[in-house]
């Protein structure tokens, strides 16, 4: 396997200037990086930025005229399944920004796409690449909780601008910024659940290794239409339950909230990123409490671009955010949002 590797970006927007591209052309082990989006100028901005003059306005286009060993896809949400099922047809390593799918038809179809042609996905999920959610996924699987029987998971964001079809105040210096037509359209599966609450149900997924199956919720919307508060109940495939919950409307003054707890047959396991936590407590008075920094539960950007390399180099990373982590929480917000249209429990 090379020790270098050539890294497409499909949708090279607001997140990606900020984040992927520059992680990219930080790691020693990236050669080329080249870019795509369908506007010619706002491309020879990007380009002209990081120095980048393998720039493509068609994705397609890209992918057939460079020699790529993966690809990170930025796009808008509605666009996601689109770009990477171009990636994947290819066999090659790809990093879907959230949600990976807006349907659950298309992100199953992802996922075995990736299996049939030797890819894999990787999903960037900040927070599945911290230390203390690796901590809190060896205890459940130790067996501290036993057979996991109820979740409660709790998400909340100071975003009620983005949310709310404002502009976000914190991107008025970034190259670009966040459009109103990606996070507050409800015709282009904006608001809170397909653009926040997936982190925390990525997390969930990666602590309970359970199938969703049939989903119970309410939204509260914002100015724009989208949701601004999501309220859900969700069956998991062993019967177990879930109580979920979402906020586009914390303070700005404060930071992300991230509560799980999940209760089993033998004890319960607490997770709260906010507070920095990870603690189980057993039925026979055992307990364990994870010795943490005070800033163990900020959100990771770098590690995911990280690990899509090193897999792109053939090296044996672990991948806390595969495509089924994706998947799962892709059919929990598609379940999610058909019911509170339909106002009735729907099967995922």
């Amino acid at each position: 396997m090379p020790d270098t590797v050539n890294i497409g970006v499909i949708g090279a927007g607001w997140w990606a200037t900020l984040s992927h591209i520059p992680a990219l052309i930080a790691n020693p082990h990236v050669d080329i990086v080249a870019i795509n989006r369908p506007d010619a100028d706002g491309l020879e901005t990007v380009s002209k930025t990081f120095g980048l003059p393998h720039a493509y306005l068609d994705a397609r286009d890209m992918l057939e005229k460079e020699t790529l060993h993966g690809v990170v896809v930025a796009s808008p949400h509605v666009l996601h399944a689109e770009h990477a099922t171009l990636a994947l047809e290819r066999g090659l390593k790809v990093l879907i920004e959230k949600p990976m799918a807006t349907t659950a038809a298309d992100a199953r179809a992802l996922v075995a796409l990736a299996e049939a042609r030797g890819g894999e996905i990787i999903m960037p999920y900040g927070w599945n690449y911290k230390a203390m959610t690796d901590a809190a996924h060896r205890l459940i699987r130790e067996g501290w909780v036993g057979e996991v029987r109820h979740v409660v998971a709790q998400m909340a964001s100071a975003l009620a601008d983005l949310f709310g079809g404002e502009p976000m105040v914190e991107t008025k210096d970034h190259l670009f910024r966040p459009p109103a037509s990606t996070w507050a359209d409800p015709k282009r599966s904006g608001g809170y659940g397909w653009g926040q609450l997936t982190h925390g149900l990525g997390a969930v997924f990666r602590l309970v290794d359970l199938a969703p199956a049939r989903v119970f919720a309410k939204t509260g919307l914002s100015p724009a239409g989208v949701d601004f508060y999501d309220a859900a109940v969700v069956e998991l495939a062993n019967g177990a339950t879930m109580v979920l919950s979402g906020s586009a409307t914390v303070p700005k003054v404060r930071g992300f909230q991230l509560d799980i707890r999940v209760f089993g047959t033998e004890g319960m396991l607490l997770f709260d990123i906010e507070r920095a936590r990870v603690e189980a407590v057993r039925h026979d008075g055992r307990t364990h409490v994870e010795t943490l920094e005070v800033d163990a539960g900020a959100y990771e950007q770098v590690e995911p671009i990280t690990r899509l390399v090193d897999l792109c180099r053939g090296r044996d990373v672990v991948n806390p955010a595969d495509g089924v982590i994706g998947a799962r929480a892709t059919a929990v917000l598609d379940a999610m949002y058909r019911s509170a249209k339909s106002g009735r429990m729907e099967e995922v």
